[in-house]
């Protein structure tokens, strides 16, 4: 299996959200923090697409999956 490392604004590119530098704080800062007992992808701000890409990479140990680890410790802490 071939992967990749991808860096959050890579992973703001996918979901289709501004990825410059301060508007990936800036997002992690209005969303953060998520309560400990909810689920990054059952956060209420993600669309439907933006929430099973979340968890499906999550699920599968996918090619986006530490980069997804990353954002979720961010927004939980």
């Amino acid at each position: 299996m071939d992967f990749h490392y991808h860096r959050l604004p890579h992973l703001f590119e996918q979901l289709g959200l501004p990825a410059e530098a301060h508007a990936v704080e800036h997002f992690i800062d209005l969303h953060s923090p998520l309560p400990a007992s909810m689920s990054l992808a059952d956060a209420p701000f993600w669309s439907r697409a933006q929430a099973e890409f979340l968890r499906e990479e999550l699920l599968e140990d996918g090619d986006w999956a530490e980069v997804v680890d990353e954002l979720n410790a961010r927004l939980h802490s």
